[in-house]
This record gives C-alpha cells, sequence and structure tokens, in this order.
C-alpha cells in the first residue's frame, strides 16, 4: 500500500504529516516553509509512495470557509496540476490547532515548547490526518 499525506497549509509555515505504508497510523513528518512546500511534496512523492494528499479545510463555526481558503484554493489547483495523477481531497479542520494545543498539555511539553508553531503546524496536520483515517473506516 501506498502512504496517505495531509497538509495543514499556513500563510508562513506548512505542517505535514503521513500515514505508515498500512495507512493505520497518522506521525507527524514535519514542518516546512510555504515558499518552499510545492518543492518538498514534489520530492517526498519522488521518493515515498503517496496514493492521495488531504488538505485541511479552514471552516468557521458557521460552516463557511475561512479567509485562509483563499491561499488553499490555488494552492490546491496548482498541486493537482503539478501532480495530476494523486487525488487531493479538502479535509475540515476546525478546531486542529486547539486540539493540538490540547495534545502538547496532554503529552506534558513544556510552554516554551508550546509555543512552538511549527510544533503546532505538524502536530494539526496528524489531527487532520488522524480524522480522515478515522471517517474512511465507517
Amino acid at each position: 500500500m501506498s502512504r496517505i499525506l495531509a497538509i495543514d497549509y499556513g500563510k508562513k509555515r506548512t505542517g505535514i504529516a503521513v500515514t505508515d505504508p498500512l495507512q493505520i497510523i497518522a506521525t507527524g513528518l514535519t514542518t516546512v516553509p510555504t515558499h518552499q512546500l510545492m518543492d518538498f511534496l514534489l520530492n517526498y512523492v519522488r521518493q515515498e509512495p503517496v496514493e492521495r494528499i488531504v488538505v485541511g479545510h479552514p471552516k468557521q463555526m458557521n460552516n463557511e470557509d475561512s479567509e485562509n481558503m483563499r491561499n488553499i484554493v490555488p494552492f490546491v489547483k496548482q498541486l493537482k496540476k503539478r501532480l495530476p495523477d494523486l487525488p487531493v481531497e479538502l479535509v475540515d479542520e476546525r478546531f486542529t490547532s486547539v486540539l493540538a494545543h490540547q495534545a502538547m498539555i496532554a503529552g506534558g511539553l513544556k510552554k516554551k515548547d508550546r509555543q512552538n508553531k511549527a510544533l503546532v503546524d505538524e502536530i494539526s496536520a496528524t489531527i487532520i490526518l488522524q480524522s480522515y483515517l478515522e471517517a474512511k473506516k465507517f
């Protein structure tokens, strides 16, 4: 089998998570500067078998797209153009940052470590991927 890759897209940084090849476990991979994201992804899919990419879909409480969606739409279009054989799906990412902070507290990380925005983005991507995997089971 192949991996599923998840993206928590941000203006400055983007968190990335992947599954194991059996698509059982979601694990944080890294955080990359957003301006280097496409090169990172193209390089990664050359090295690892990836079945699909899921991208966090930022929504507000009223179910409307949040402001960051205007940055994500052009990115997703470019991603589909550059990797046309790879399905790209949007996954609701509401509350992932809050859940990431809660996971960091539960994991016993010190306050200084919890302020590491790159780590928050990577954990958010992992939560997006885990929620995708859980929804796929049903």
